[in-house]
């Protein structure tokens, strides 16, 4: 849980920050920084797919995932449902709708996608905490933007991340003693794949569903569990 509170720490530094500088900081600078860390998400994300030992199982479960959220149009519904929600907020009057507008929207932004799952489970099931530490510096930096924007509302999303990571990485926790330490591999390893996904995007190499992705960490069980009956054929 240390990291999900170090998170959390991290939006409430962001906000504070954010609310002095109030759209002092240049959006050169902002881009600047914004890119130094999608590198580092790169890293991390390069750094998590080398440890793969079976390409074939990773390859066949990121493209099974893929099938899974195309087919369901996991980007286009959540990003749709985004927009509803913000819109709504956006159309009252007066101080408190443009504070739930700031609350809806960066609780949306810092999590909803794939790094908030990947990291959650990994500091749940293996105890490695470099994703959401990343994560922690990227709502750091969010935090500080959006605050600068919108407001003080942007606080609320401290307390939504520290219950909805939270609640992961619990649950992880209690689930971890049941699941075989290949399981907990290959999910991180197919986890990694989103990660590195998500840096391309920040770069803006790439314009990559990474949402569309996530069917891929169900996929995983089922796929290695067929892997077990392949060598009898």
């Amino acid at each position: 849980m240390i990291a999900v509170i170090i998170n959390t720490l991290a939006i409430m530094l962001g906000v504070f920050i954010g609310l002095w500088l109030r759209r002092g900081m240049s959006a050169a600078l902002s881009d600047a920084i914004m890119k130094g860390l999608g590198l580092c998400t790169v890293v991390i994300g390069i750094q998590g797919t080398v440890r793969e030992e079976n390409v074939l199982i990773l390859i066949v479960c990121t493209v099974v995932g893929i099938l899974l959220g195309e087919a369901a149009r996991l980007d286009e519904r959540i990003n749709r449902q985004t927009e509803r929600l913000t819109s709504k907020f956006a159309k009252g009057e007066g101080q408190g709708a443009k504070i739930a507008e700031a609350f809806v929207t960066s609780c949306l932004i810092m999590n909803v996608g794939a790094m908030v799952i990947v990291g959650s489970l990994d500091a749940g099931l293996r105890e490695d905490y470099s994703m959401l530490y990343t994560k922690s510096l990227l709502d750091l930096v969010s935090g500080i933007m959006l605050t600068a924007a919108m407001g003080v509302g942007v606080m609320g999303s401290a307390l939504f991340t520290l219950v909805f990571q939270g609640a992961i990485v619990l649950c992880a926790q209690s689930a971890a003693r049941f699941l075989s330490s290949e399981l907990i591999e290959q999910l991180s390893c197919v986890g990694c794949v989103m990660i590195l996904a998500i840096g391309l995007n920040m770069l803006e190499l790439t314009r990559l569903k990474v949402l569309n992705m996530l069917p891929s960490l169900l996929a995983v069980p089922f796929v290695l569990k067929l892997w077990d009956f392949l060598p009898s054929f």
